[in-house]
């Protein structure tokens, strides 16, 4: 896999938990986030290559922010131990997004990050 990424990630100051939505169950917390793809920390290892919709929980709702929960079809592109050995950290790379979860997750990078975000327009290029 390569280690070279278009955007750099962006760690969350929420605690924002990931649900698997066909089977309603908790997967992790977001460990980070970019609008490709989010960084899962949980207690149970995934299946690389398995494909899922993931339901991010954001923490509140904002005024310019339509909804606070997304649904996002997804593909785990790797899972490893975390530094703590009961956690692993799972990679999931979104398959489809639409225009309209693009601008939740970029509300919610602008107000939870702890770094800059880059522009939904960069989506387009």
């Amino acid at each position: 896999m390569p280690t070279q990424r278009k955007e750099s990630r962006k760690k969350l100051m929420a605690f924002t938990p990931v649900y698997d939505l066909l089977h309603k169950t908790l997967l992790g917390y977001v460990g980070d986030l970019t609008l490709q793809g989010v960084m899962v920390i949980g207690e149970k290892p995934m299946e690389v290559d398995q494909h899922l919709t993931l339901e991010i929980e954001f923490p509140e709702a904002l005024p310019e922010m339509p909804a606070t929960r997304v649904a996002i079809s997804a593909r785990a592109a790797w899972c490893r131990q975390d530094d703590s050995p009961q956690y692993f950290n799972i990679g999931f790379e979104f398959s489809k997004i639409s225009l309209e979860d693009a601008r939740i997750l970029e509300t919610i990078l602008a107000r939870y990050q702890f770094r800059t975000v880059v522009n939904i327009s960069d989506l387009r290029s």
